[in-house]
């Protein structure tokens, strides 16, 4: 199942039912698991673990060398993504670097349309929607349900929470909490993402619940101390609001505001 024109490594470990299309070159270090599917003219560079049943297609680039002028080669950069992730077209993955622990991870089930550019050391959850020409620089990290509009930009370091969307052309240089809609540049929230969590599951209460929990946060005029006294006295009966006001203990850069 590997075309002829391909150039694969023999130290590649790949999967026997594993698909791989004209073109492509997969380089050593690189381990794809069953079920997979590679399009024409993928690149893929080690070290990368890939999962099963993924779809990785035309003109993507993964697991390459880190954007970073501080990475010198190291061997323990590395990229490992998870199983049934869609890749789309021209979308590029980098591996990671010294400074954040020398990985680049992608858990499972995402859907990573053309064009996102994730860089190195960025951790992303599942189930995570990245519209097209999304872009995380280094070290950033995605909760689990995200979503982000198209052309919505990330500065490193940053932190996007579960269950949050970005509208497109959304910009942020500062952590955006769990269960948000942020929209703008630099990004500003907009409420809670109350049609995501219908959609997901979540009861009607747990919605209000979490809609006063976005009052106390943006509308009464509270510290994020402050704030973190009244969610954790809210949080004895609404367990939802924990991944929110654990969030907020240990934001680095601030959140949006």
């Amino acid at each position: 199942m590997i075309d002829p024109s391909a150039m694969v490594s023999s130290d590649a470990q790949i999967a026997a039912d594993v698909t791989i299309g004209p073109g492509t070159v997969i380089g050593p270090d690189v381990e794809i698991d069953e079920g997979t599917w590679i399009g024409p003219h993928v690149v893929i560079k080690g070290p990368t673990r890939i999962g099963k049943d993924n779809r990785i297609y035309q003109f993507a680039s993964i697991g390459d060398d880190p954007q970073d002028k501080k990475y010198h080669g190291e061997s323990n950069s590395r990229l490992e993504i998870g199983d049934r992730n869609t890749i789309r077209e021209f979308c590029t993955i980098n591996r990671g670097t010294d400074e954040g622990g020398g990985l680049t991870r992608l858990g499972d089930d995402n859907w990573i349309m053309a064009y996102v550019h994730i860089a190195h050391d960025c951790r992303i959850g599942s189930h995570t929607i990245f519209a097209n020409n999304a872009s995380l620089a280094g070290h950033v990290e995605v909760g689990d349900f995200a979503i982000l509009g198209g052309f919505t930009l990330v500065h490193q370091f940053c932190r996007v929470g579960m269950h949050t969307i970005t509208r497109f052309s959304t910009g942020t240089s500062k952590d955006i909490p769990p269960y948000l809609v942020a929209a703008w540049d630099p990004a500003k929230p907009k409420g809670i993402n109350k049609e995501g969590l219908k959609r997901r599951g979540f009861s009607a209460e747990t919605i209000e619940c979490l809609r006063q929990a976005f009052k106390i946060i943006y509308r009464k005029n509270l510290t994020i101390n402050e704030a973190c006294v009244r969610l954790e006295e809210m949080s004895e009966d609404c367990q939802e609001i924990m991944p929110l006001l654990d969030f907020l203990r240990t934001t680095e850069r601030g959140i949006i505001r």
